[in-house]
């Protein structure tokens, strides 16, 4: 199935894209959802936008951390510069420090021509690094010193250059443990913990999922080129009976899955449970807590009426 647009949709915002782009922020991400953790982390988004200190993100894989960083960078008096976003773990371990702080002719083989790192590029923007905790000792080490001097060179340069952007990191990973076991360093740690904000994960905002399902209909359907289909009531409450352990970006997938299997008026907890045991070869030990059975078959069509057998 060739993945749509809407599949990134992370946290019910405006998808973030994967890559390593520098853009200026023109509108701020929606946020989706009443849940009592979904009013927390948006009073948290606000009261970072306000200050400058540098913001650690954390939270499960999956959560929407890069759409609540370009949430902060789009509320702050930054929103106007750039907002440039690099995956830590997404880049081959020889190309990571390259990409971080640029380069100089001939600095090493392949380095044909001079290139300026995202530390530069980001200007007086918001430079967000996704999963910070993936960076090796040598890196972590030259990264800390940015954040103590504000002041960098490029690899294989001597020239000093300004650190002028606001730093937004993030993990899935819980860097304090990592600390402890030696996995990560303890002074790079306070530093980057200034502000966190923890993004929870979907099964700890159950509210919210009869809204992120039908946001996320009307969106994948849009895309489909169709009308988005109701939500029955038996759909609406099995939401809520699985874990989710992808999050919002499971959730995503598992409506793309419906919408391009069935063409029908009204979805029910058939297709659900379908679409995501479709996907349960790719859970942890292939579990899903959402089994299908012909009873339960027949339990839904009765509560949902006649009008959910067509």
């Amino acid at each position: 199935m060739k993945p749509l647009a809407t599949a990134t949709l992370e946290l019910g915002f405006e998808p973030v894209g994967r890559d390593f782009a520098t853009r200026p922020c023109t509108s701020a991400p929606r946020l989706i959802g009443e849940s009592d953790s979904m009013r927390d982390l948006q009073a948290r988004i606000l009261a970072a936008a306000r200050t400058q200190a540098t913001v650690l993100i954390t939270g499960e894989t999956g959560t929407g951390k890069g759409v609540v960083a370009r949430a902060i960078h789009s509320r702050s008096a930054r929103s106007a510069e750039p907002f440039t976003h690099m995956d830590c773990a997404g880049l081959a371990a020889g190309t990571v420090e390259s990409e971080l702080f640029g380069h100089e002719r001939g600095a090493f083989t392949g380095a044909f021509e001079r290139r300026r790192g995202r530390l530069e590029t980001a200007g007086t923007g918001s430079l967000f690094l996704d999963e910070i905790g993936e960076l090796d000792p040598h890196l972590q080490i030259k990264f800390l010193r940015v954040l103590q001097e504000r002041t960098f060179e490029r690899v294989g340069g001597n020239q000093t250059y300004s650190l002028r952007a606001r730093i937004i990191a993030a993990t899935h990973r819980e860097l304090h443990s990592a600390v402890c076991r030696g996995g990560f360093r303890s002074d790079l740690f306070y530093r980057l913990n200034v502000l966190r904000i923890h993004v929870p994960p979907l099964r700890e905002r159950t509210d919210d999922l009869p809204m992120l399902a039908r946001h996320g209909c009307e969106r994948v359907s849009r895309e489909l080129g169709r009308v988005a289909p109701r939500l029955s009531p038996s759909f609406l409450s099995a939401l809520a009976e699985h874990a989710w352990p992808g999050n919002v970006r499971e959730l995503m997938n598992v409506l793309e899955r419906c919408l391009a299997s069935h063409e029908r008026p009204e979805l029910t907890r058939v297709e659900l449970i379908e679409a995501i045991e479709d996907a349960a070869p790719f859970l942890p030990n292939g579990e899903t807590p959402l089994m299908y059975s012909p009873q339960i078959e027949r339990a839904d069509r009765a509560h949902d009426g006649p009008e959910a057998s067509d």
